[in-house]
């Protein structure tokens, strides 16, 4: 070869040093690639709520209660909570973030499925016992920073407990036709034509504190009795004990009640008649109602006095 053409070729050939180099960019640049990548997976993976205003929901709902056996009995949010009704016994789940036993690996469309179409992540379909029921009336922002919250609590092992139900009620694919028969998703209490505190009322007792799966009656397959909304029923979710009328009805419920005696209720547990809550209630206002704001028990108060009286009284 001519060295002319020899010296040309060379010229054209990177160097050793400048093919290292070439390969030191496509190295940063492949790794800066992969790291904007891993960020934005991160971000994507991470809640997009609100964590204080999701722990303000958390209270207001009274995930605690459900979620937690008192008195040190287990992990906070691990669940294992008894419910005990005429289809046998349910045990509240694990809701804390760890990724085996509790919703770690749960998206936010997870939980929002969860919350206000009662699916679980699987397809599978939830028990009423859980009240996606009222819950499916919250709204999307309430329902991802709630979500954002329970992601920064402390995660448990603690394996959820599996449900004791009596034949044929185990078998949950029959749940599907419960929720043809009963389940109404989106259903809302709130009416536009009403007071904006009374409709925030209307949306904390329908669909946040989900007021009415203890204080309503249900029909012979377990679904709240809309007809008789608040008015009371013969046995707590929890137990034996009868969960008392909350319409304003003078003679069973508490028509007789003013404003101020709901509110000293909602914040210490106090009756118009120098007693204190007991039952279930104990824990609904040391966990749930005590916690909110004064404006928000005063919508609650203020939607209770708009409610339909009616007569029914509780053991």
């Amino acid at each position: 070869m001519h060295a002319t053409t020899a010296t040309r070729l060379s010229a054209l050939r990177p160097s050793a040093s400048a093919g290292s180099g070439v390969s030191g960019l496509s190295g940063r640049l492949a790794a800066g690639l992969l790291a904007l990548l891993a960020g934005t997976a991160a971000a994507l993976a991470q809640p997009s709520g609100d964590v204080r205003r999701g722990e303000y929901i958390f209270h207001a709902a009274g995930c605690a209660s459900c979620h937690s056996q008192e008195e040190g009995k287990g992990p906070p949010l691990a669940g294992g909570l008894a419910l005990k009704t005429p289809y046998g016994t349910f045990y509240t789940p694990n809701i804390t973030p760890d990724p085996v036993h509790g919703i770690g690996k749960w998206s936010e469309a997870d939980f929002r499925r969860a919350l206000k179409e009662g699916v679980a992540p699987d397809g599978s379909p939830y028990y009423p016992a859980f009240p996606y029921t009222s819950y499916t009336g919250m709204a999307d922002q309430d329902v991802g920073d709630l979500f954002a919250y329970l992601k920064t609590q402390a995660p448990s092992d603690l394996a959820s407990k599996p449900h004791e139900l009596d034949f044929p009620y185990g078998w949950r694919f029959l749940m599907r036709g419960w929720r043809l028969a009963f389940f109404k998703p989106g259903r809302s209490l709130v009416r536009q034509d009403q007071p904006a505190d009374v409709q925030r009322g209307a949306y904390l007792v329908g669909s946040v504190t989900h007021c009415g799966e203890c204080h309503t009656p249900r029909n012979f397959m377990g679904a709240l009795d809309y007809d008789r909304w608040l008015s009371g029923a013969e046995k707590a979710a929890t137990g034996t004990d009868s969960v008392p009328n909350i319409t304003p009805d003078p003679k069973t419920g508490i028509g007789d009640w003013t404003e101020d005696n709901i509110l000293d209720l909602l914040t210490d547990g106090s009756t118009p008649d120098g007693d204190r809550v007991g039952g279930e209630m104990v824990n609904t206002v040391r966990n749930s109602s005590s916690q909110m704001t004064d404006e928000d028990r005063k919508a609650i108060a203020h939607y209770l006095k708009t409610v339909k009286p009616i007569e029914h009284a509780t053991p």
